[in-house]
């Protein structure tokens, strides 16, 4: 096993390198270029559509609403809370700041991949609309180009399995166990009853699910987050000179903390930022895809909103914490280092933190369990829905009990190669893209444009 585990992290290493990172930064700039860098400009605009009312006549089966808080629950999990403490200790606070820019750029890979999904879903047997990479690129690219989705599809449903499933259920577990004496037999039965129930009523049932916690889950995390960066707002400038000044200067050794280069600043902070707003993955469109409308342009704008949400707002209550508390220097790392940083001003603070981790968790495997879904069914067809779900339902306790450095490993890696097609299809297609925003996005409020989602 240990020559499995050493092979697998010499991909990790490979498939998570220099040209990921440069091809994911590079995917996100080329986009945000060619299009003016509208999604940074319409930041307004996007959170005026999402909350309109009278904007959802188009075809689909949710809301444009609650097809971002379905693709947020999917996004706002443990990298919020563990992936941002590890990106600081490992790359130091500079990391934070790294975290920012993929998250600009990252919206415009992700505005592009939900305009995408619009323009190229499709209607399955059973009436429901479908979409994400494997679509675009098949109706998009050709059948020349088919094979690339169908490895993005297997590579998506495995992944799901480690990074949606199996690691979350463990992560709620020890939240629980440690913080509240929860033994992880007892979350496991919890998580099987209430996922259960939840993957029953299919995308319509997620959906709702995730428009009610997903909203309530982020504004109580932001503002615990913001109760503990007000009781130390004297060291807030000093926090953002330390992050701007630590992403350009290496960060010399001190208390527990190892030191880290420039690069490690750049790598970790990417890495983790691109984990937990999965800009690039390819993995978002598979909800917006769902969305009720009609004008990809609409899903776009929205969509986008997501990585905003996820990185600029979400990771840096975290960021700022961890840093604003000195706690990055401790040794700790993980949801460990979040949890002592919230502690130290706010009293119950890593009962907070535990909390807030388990219910982002939580959502992370409904929303991955649509993803997973999805992409079983492009591969095999709607027959494969149910034994997908009873599947995905015996994994959770296998996760919530045992040990997963390997399963972690895997699904990292896999997550890692999701991308690889996407990234393909996204530059191919930027010119599908571009030519979509610059005939409608001068009226994004007009009415709903004809596009029916095939190949035209």
């Amino acid at each position: 096993m240990d020559w499995v585990i050493a092979g697998l992290s010499a991909v990790n290493g490979v498939v998570w390198g220099v040209p990921m990172l440069i091809g994911i930064l590079g995917i996100g700039i080329f986009l945000q270029i060619r299009l003016s860098f509208l999604p940074i400009r319409r930041l307004g605009t996007g959170f005026k559509l999402l909350f309109e009312r009278n904007h959802h006549r188009g075809d689909g089966q949710i809301s444009p609403f609650n097809a971002l808080m379905t693709a947020l629950s999917a996004t706002i999990g443990t990298g919020n809370i563990a992936g941002v403490a590890t990106a600081v200790v490992l790359g130091g606070p500079g990391a934070l700041f790294w975290m920012w820019i993929t998250a600009l750029v990252g919206m415009a890979t992700k505005y592009s991949e939900a305009v995408l999904a619009v323009r190229f879903r499709e209607v399955d047997a059973r009436g429901h609309y479908v979409g994400g990479p494997m679509y675009y690129i098949k109706h998009g690219l050709g059948k020349k180009w088919m094979w690339l989705g169908t490895l993005f599809a297997f590579f998506g449903s495995i992944a799901g399995f480690g990074i949606g499933n199996t690691v979350q259920a463990n992560s709620i577990a020890e939240a629980l166990n440690s913080n509240f004496g929860v033994s992880h037999a007892v979350t496991a039965g919890v998580l099987v009853v209430l996922v259960g129930a939840v993957l029953i009523g299919g995308i319509k049932r997620i959906a709702d699910v995730a428009g009610k916690l997903v909203p309530l889950m982020t504004v109580g995390y932001f503002g615990a987050g913001i109760i503990v960066l007000g009781l130390n707002v004297s060291e807030i400038p000093a926090a953002f000179s330390l992050i701007i000044t630590s992403a350009f200067t290496p960060v010399a050794a001190q208390g527990g903390f190892a030191g880290a280069a420039v690069w490690a600043a750049i790598r970790f902070g990417v890495a983790r930022g691109v984990f937990s707003n999965e800009a690039g993955l390819g993995s978002a469109p598979i909800a917006h895809a769902a969305a009720k409308t009609q004008n990809p342009i609409r899903q776009g704008l929205i969509a986008m909103l997501g990585t905003f949400i996820d990185t600029i707002i979400v990771c840096s209550i975290t960021g700022l914490t961890i840093i604003i508390s000195g706690k990055w220097i401790s040794g700790e790392t993980g949801a460990a280092l979040t949890s002592t940083a919230f502690s130290s001003s706010l009293p119950g603070g890593n009962y907070i933190v535990a909390v807030a981790l388990a219910i982002f968790a939580f959502t992370t495997i409904l929303g991955w369990s649509f993803y997973g879904e999805k992409c079983i069914q492009y591969l095999f067809g709607p027959k494969m829905i149910v034994p997908f779900r009873i599947a995905w339902i015996i994994a959770l306790p296998i996760g919530a009990t045992q040990s997963l450095e390997f399963v972690w490993l895997l699904a990292d890696t896999l997550n890692a190669m999701m991308a690889i097609p996407n990234l393909i299809a996204l530059a191919l297609l930027s010119p599908v893209v571009y030519r979509l925003t610059r005939e409608h996005i001068h009226d994004v409020n007009a009415p709903s444009v004809q596009v029916d989602g095939t190949n035209q």
